[in-house]
């Protein structure tokens, strides 16, 4: 939608939500007489996505006026933890990242969440079929601005001082550049298991390849994980965690929190390699004092093909984020989540390399190669699985998660693992 058709869609609501005396959720959103007050969190805290949304929001403001929006940008675990709490006492913000799944389901089911099916059906046909994983009943709910995947991001300079050429594309290709990297005095690998989910991802991308995909969808509906190929999975990752690739002190390392977490450790080449989303390239540039992470030594590529597999070595783990507004939210919350995914916003947040667009319009204004590269594997790909957490809902991902955590840790067994998400999901 362009701007000018967008700031009289957005004035007409305003006044009609003055109107009918609409209030905000969230506690500190309030109408405020004028227009309204929109509170915004997210988890883009550092330079340039920080600073790009700080524009974003004035220019909404500038076009509306009478609005307010009052931004949180919060570290991500941080902001998850808050939005828990949130959802749990209803003094929810009025926009929020919201993942789909079984977590937007709890939402839904709970009436925490606006339907925005039909203020925002230009952008959900726009959006076409990156909208279905926040749809449910026929009903959309959230408004995905970016679906990217998990891979491997590494240092193109620190494997060619290792010897090592070609980009890994199977398992042993894995070991035998870990092994070359440790030979040249390199850390392999590094990894967030302080912050648990990083370590998951692990056990996620195994269980891809262990797995076929009709197991997989079948386990999201059913909750039965008796397919052996889940163990499979968590013994490949007890052999991966035996041959000591990860960071000194990996299992209390943040993910992205300040130059010593996990991405932090790559983009001050302090390791090789780390297993991370799409957004990587943005969070490294936010941790390096020139602002440009790695640079033209980011290289990425997908997680290896494990032999004897079930699952299709081109499926993906991947997931996004889309832009909810809560239940109780005034609907000019709804104009703007619109405006987020408007073709001058998304070819702004592709241009900051803040993640992978979902408006077509901006596919072609992803300035990064790599995230290029990567936006390719994603269109391409038969199969792409939802994080496992979010996919299961937070009582079974959180169990699996606590689980895989233990593994790495040496205090559980694949076979834990498993018993403990299906416990957790008998218990459901």
């Amino acid at each position: 939608m362009k701007k000018t058709t967008l700031r009289t869609a957005v004035a007409l609501t305003a006044a009609l939500g003055l109107l009918a005396g609409c209030s905000s959720g969230g506690g500190e959103a309030a109408d405020d007489g004028d227009g309204s007050t929109l509170t915004w969190w997210h988890n883009s805290n550092t330079a340039p996505g920080k600073d790009y949304y700080e524009q974003v929001a004035a220019d909404f403001e500038a076009a509306n006026p009478g609005v307010t929006i009052t931004i949180s940008a919060m570290q991500h675990e941080d902001m998850g933890t808050k939005l828990n709490a949130a959802f749990q006492t209803g003094d929810t913000p009025d926009i929020f990242m919201e993942r789909g799944g079984g977590e937007m389901a709890a939402h839904v089911e709970a009436g925490l969440i606006k339907d925005i099916s039909e203020p925002a059906a230009a952008e959900i046909e726009n959006l076409g079929g990156a909208v279905a994983g926040w749809q449910m009943d026929g009903q959309t709910y959230a408004l995905p601005f970016s679906l990217g995947l998990v891979g491997f991001w590494y240092n193109k300079a620190l494997f060619a001082e290792a010897g090592i050429t070609e980009a890994p594309e199977t398992m042993d290709d894995l070991y035998d550049a870990i092994d070359k990297l440790k030979a040249a005095g390199i850390a392999p690998i590094s990894v967030g298991a302080g912050d648990v989910w990083p370590a998951a991802h692990y056990w996620y991308y195994f269980s891809l390849r262990e797995c076929s995909s009709d197991v997989l969808k079948d386990a999201v509906t059913s909750k039965d994980f008796s397919d052996p190929c889940f163990v499979a999975a968590g013994e490949d990752l007890e052999e991966l965690i035996a041959a000591e690739p990860f960071n000194a002190g990996f299992l209390a390392t943040p993910a992205q929190a300040g130059p010593s977490s996990a991405s932090g450790l790559l983009a001050t080449e302090q390791v090789a390699m780390e297993l991370a989303g799409h957004w990587e390239p943005g969070v490294m540039q936010g941790l390096t004092e020139d602002q440009q992470g790695l640079g033209e030594d980011t290289g990425w590529f997908a997680f290896p093909e494990v032999d004897g597999g079930a699952g299709d070595p081109t499926d993906q783990l991947g997931g996004g984020d889309a832009w909810a507004c809560s239940e109780q939210a005034p609907d000019i919350c709804v104009d703007f989540i619109r405006y987020l995914l408007s073709d001058e916003v998304q070819q702004g947040f592709a241009e900051n390399s803040m993640g992978l667009p979902t408006n077509p319009a901006a596919s072609a204004s992803v300035a990064d190669p790599v995230l290029a590269d990567l936006l390719a594997v994603r269109d391409e790909a038969p199969f792409v699985q939802l994080y496992f957490d979010t996919a299961f809902g937070e009582n079974v991902g959180g169990a699996m998660n606590d689980a895989i955590s233990l593994l790495f840790a040496g205090q559980a067994t694949p076979q834990d693992v498993v018993d403990q998400a299906q416990t957790a999901a008998d218990g459901e």
